[in-house]
């Protein structure tokens, strides 16, 4: 009897200290995410937004930028595309990447915005962005221990081009629904997209672009229901989230048409020629390249791209288009979430 209460009481006691380690280890997994919403910054407190000036050839200029949540290794950096929208469609974010202790920076481009606003369309160049995007980060003390940079359509050819240059200072990059061609992407809106296009509708639409007629409300009026609807986010027009409505209608207009060009088939603007397939492979850093099945974008073409990074990662949203966070929503958010995550614990080329 002795032996078996002492065998018993060491039963309880293993069980007891087993069960204590468990909830040991829970909670240090769980302290990041408790320590999500401490506050690193003294002060006046106002909502994580901090102005950064930005040097230009023509001056100093502030741009909008707004931290939400804290996590010393996971910064997640966003940049909008348009070109010319704002950061309010990333909004959607906010309802996933806290609850899993992601950090993420809003940032408003110059021109976009919350940010001042030149209105000198010389100021609307690639390589000068990717300058404003390195003096961005270092004003917010990001770097290779911690930094991913999200470029989203426009966003992810800035993207591209800043890690072609800067990829020593990050830790991840992810380039959501573009191209790494500005030349094959035209190819697909010609070849591909507007064949899927009711003929009748895209002889009309076709009619007013060679009439350089894009003011015209019916041009607008054709595409939103033939192309918007069914490339850029696949819900219908009434059903738009707000935010995408938001930045959509703040769209600046003289950068959009400066680089994109006014035809919403292919690039026209100084974008016109821009081609970086060549120079994926000189990329380095883990990267996450995001397709849609019924994306603006060629998905195949996007694929590829994972390949051609030295450590690539692909993603793909069969349900999605051009804003796929939102149409393949579920797709999209666990994708970007286990890439963070993986390569935070050491990955380059994370299985999705």
């Amino acid at each position: 009897m002795t032996r078996l209460l002492q065998s018993t009481c060491l039963l309880l006691l293993s069980l007891l200290f087993s069960c204590s380690n468990q909830k040991n280890t829970a909670e240090t997994a769980a302290a990041p995410t408790s320590d999500y919403f401490a506050n690193p910054e003294q002060g006046v407190q106002d909502g994580g937004v901090k102005m950064v000036p930005i040097q230009t050839p023509k001056g100093t200029f502030n741009v909008w930028t707004k931290r939400v949540g804290n996590n010393p290794k996971m910064k997640l950096m966003l940049l909008n595309g348009g070109p010319g929208a704002t950061h309010e469609y990333f909004e959607c974010l906010e309802n996933f990447l806290p609850a899993e202790g992601i950090e993420f920076i809003y940032y408003d481009q110059l021109g976009c915005g919350n940010s001042d606003n030149p209105q000198d369309t010389t100021m609307w160049s690639l390589p000068r962005y990717v300058e404003e995007v390195e003096q961005v980060r270092k004003a917010l003390n990001l770097g290779p221990e911690n930094f991913y940079l999200l470029g989203h359509s426009w966003g992810g050819i800035l993207a591209m081009e800043y890690a072609l240059k800067y990829q020593q200072n990050m830790k991840g990059l992810i380039i959501s629904n573009m191209m790494a061609s500005a030349i094959d992407y035209g190819k697909y809106a010609d070849e591909v997209l507007a064949k899927q296009m009711d003929p009748q509708v895209l002889a009309q639409v076709r009619d007013i672009e060679a009439r350089k007629d894009f003011q015209n409300p019916k041009y607008m009026e054709l595409l939103m229901p033939h192309f918007y609807a069914k490339h850029v986010l696949r819900l219908p027009l009434e059903e738009w989230p707000e935010p995408v409505n938001r930045s959509f209608a703040k769209m600046n207009q003289s950068f959009y048409v400066t680089m994109q060009g006014p035809s919403e088939f292919g690039i026209s603007g100084k974008l016109e020629k821009w081609d970086r397939k060549a120079d994926l492979k000189n990329i380095t850093v883990p990267t996450l390249s995001i397709g849609a099945q019924f994306d603006t974008m060629d998905p195949k073409h996007m694929e590829w791209m994972a390949t051609q990074v030295q450590n690539g990662s692909y993603l793909y949203c069969p349900k999605g288009s051009h804003m796929a966070f939102y149409d393949d929503q579920s797709t999209y958010m666990k994708g970007l979430v286990t890439f963070m995550k993986g390569v935070n614990d050491g990955e380059k080329e994370v299985k999705l």
